[in-house]
């Protein structure tokens, strides 16, 4: 939801008579209700604003369109202290709202999310439990599944950061360092300093950090270094192929051992809400030891699906993993892909296998970051997760 603030002069977000826009009407917020839903919203870090707004999307409304055209003519824009100085583009960068005596001016424009991506399970745990290690520069985390390591875009305050944060007592919040999926869960790393964050990014920037993978699979997977390449489209479903493609991003992952485990038993999986997607129980799953050689949002979930050994819980990958076993020509990228006569062709087949996954899991797959380690001024750093959720024999004590 966006709109502009259509106060006469310099003002608040408090104070003001912003209007914000919905797809299909036009909404003032001055009623108390509204405006305590703001402020819960800004906690949340779910409004942002820029001095100028962007070009509306498709579906904008008619009275979108106009009142855009109205605030951004340059008769109008000309008259604005705020953005002399500044090109159209720079003003028009967007930023997260923080404070609700935010001043705004008249013309702003404003991105409010109304619906912010929650993440109930951060009231659920006992973070202090979930530490690994404090030291001066950082903190290492065993991250709980279906959480967020340092939030959303709409949501910052139910994230790892944060509640690991309040649990120490930290007056300076941590900062992330790296991700890891929200369904997954094992070692993070929280840094306490900024200097310390440039550091960390510097040794995963050349690949002096490593991280060991616990995966749960449907089917044993031999051992050795498995490649792909993924489509460079910043959006789930991630594509790999085995074959490289122009620009495509090289993935490669080296599975270090593989062994028969018992199928979590049914009260295991509903304690954590895993979703089988439709795939059968079976009596025996697949415990994969994984050295991750590079680090791709969703590398490990995606080639072990391309593999035809997709993850346990994992409704995004099991489902084309299963689409693929009844029909292997329906992947445009696998090994049994048809020939296209054209590239429309080619991009139907595409949408067509897109289609063939599934939405992104809300709680927990057999994904764990077991290990991580680095070296830096010639100290070893070296930690380890916790037991993951699949080898315990109850649910886990970390429950408040």
């Amino acid at each position: 939801m966006s709109g502009f603030c259509r106060a006469p002069c310099k003002t608040t977000l408090q104070e003001s008579s912003t209007l914000l826009l919905g797809r299909t009407r036009w909404q003032a917020i001055s009623s108390p209700g509204l405006s305590a839903f703001l402020l819960y919203l800004i906690k949340f870090g779910a409004v942002y604003y820029a001095l100028v707004a962007p070009q509306p999307p498709p579906y904008a409304a008619p009275e979108h369109v106009r009142i855009f055209r109205e605030v951004t003519d340059p008769s109008v824009l000309r008259r604005r202290a705020s953005i002399k100085g500044k090109t159209v583009r720079e003003a028009q960068k967007t930023f997260r709202v923080t404070d609700p005596n935010q001043p705004l001016e008249a013309g702003t424009y404003l991105r409010v999310h109304v619906h912010p991506k929650r993440f109930p399970r951060c009231y659920e745990i006992d973070w202090k439990s979930r530490v690994v290690a404090v030291t001066d520069d950082y903190v290492v985390l065993d991250k709980p599944a279906a959480t967020s390591v340092g939030g959303a875009t709409d949501n910052i305050e139910e994230s790892c950061a944060v509640f690991t944060s309040r649990a120490l007592g930290l007056e300076t919040p941590l900062m992330t360092t790296h991700q890891i999926d929200n369904c997954s869960e094992g070692c993070v790393v929280l840094s306490k300093t900024k200097e310390f964050c440039s550091v960390f990014h510097g040794l995963i920037r050349e690949k002096q950090v490593k991280k060991v993978y616990l995966a749960l699979t449907t089917a044993p997977v031999s051992t050795g270094i498995i490649t792909h390449y993924m489509r460079p489209v910043n959006r789930a479903p991630r594509l790999v192929s085995e074959d490289h493609i122009g620009k495509w991003y090289l993935c490669q992952m080296e599975v270090l051992d593989c062994k028969k485990v018992t199928w979590p038993n049914s009260l295991i999986r509903k304690a954590y809400s895993v979703n089988d997607s439709g795939w059968p129980q079976q009596e025996a799953a697949y415990e994969c030891r994984i050295n991750l050689l590079t680090g791709k949002t969703h590398q490990i979930r995606a080639q072990l699906a391309a593999v035809g050994t997709p993850i346990i819980g994992d409704s995004a990958y099991m489902t084309a993993a299963m689409a693929a076993m009844a029909n292997p020509s329906i992947n445009p990228f696998g090994r049994e892909k048809l020939s296209y006569n054209s590239e429309e062709e080619k991009e139907a087949a595409i949408e067509s296998w897109i289609a063939a996954h599934g939405k992104e899991p809300k709680s927990v797959i057999g994904l764990q970051a077991s290990e991580i380690s680095w070296e830096y001024e010639g100290e070893r750093h070296s930690y380890k997760a916790g037991v993951p959720w699949w080898q315990q024999d109850s649910v886990e004590s970390d429950l408040v």
